[in-house]
């Protein structure tokens, strides 16, 4: 399974002002910077827990749909299924219908259950699902534990700013994000 961004988030779920002023700063030279770096928190954090924060739009390519008639989506929570789009063996693309699917977006994995399952007939990459995932659109509906591990995170890596390059961020997690982010991060046996 691969996952690819549609369409990236709107907004991130700190906002410019709330890292200022985590940091107390009231300057307006390091903007830029303490932008790229809230960027940096989220998709780092993104990482470690296979959520999405922020509303978005993702596609999800299959290669077949699972025996199991039931499709677990490791990035969420979803939101919502927008389409089901089948290859056949000339490489022709058919949306599949999505009445009566049942969605557990709030699952881990988010679930996907089918009526009837699509059955491509391209080999590889034959199903795509199209999907909305995150918490919410707007900052107010990402849980606060995860937006306090970001605020650290963007902190440790401001202080960091002249000894590690942007590109080679992050350099450091700070001491409790793992604390805040547990009850959010993926349990693998």
């Amino acid at each position: 399974m691969t996952y690819a961004e549609i369409n990236p988030p709107l907004a991130e779920p700190l906002t410019l002002a709330e890292v200022k002023a985590h940091l107390r700063l009231d300057a307006n030279d390091e903007d830029a910077l303490l932008a790229s770096l809230i960027r940096v928190a989220r998709e780092h954090l993104e990482t470690k827990t296979g959520l999405c924060l922020m509303a978005r739009g993702l596609r999800l390519y299959l290669d077949r749909w699972p025996k199991s008639g039931v499709l677990e989506i490791g990035r969420g929570p979803v939101i919502s299924v927008q389409a089901v789009t089948v290859y056949d063996g000339d490489g022709e693309a058919g949306t599949h219908p999505l009445d009566g699917h049942l969605l557990d977006g709030v699952a881990r994995p988010a679930r996907l259950w089918l009526p009837q399952a699509p059955d491509p007939g391209r080999t590889l990459n034959g199903i795509e699902v199209d999907f909305i995932a995150g918490f919410g659109e707007t900052a107010a509906d990402v849980p606060d534990g995860l937006k306090r591990a970001m605020l650290m995170h963007v902190a440790l890596m401001f202080a960091w700013r002249g000894a590690v390059p942007l590109e080679h961020q992050p350099a450091a997690i700070p001491q409790g994000y793992e604390r805040l982010i547990a009850p959010h991060a993926r349990r693998r046996l």
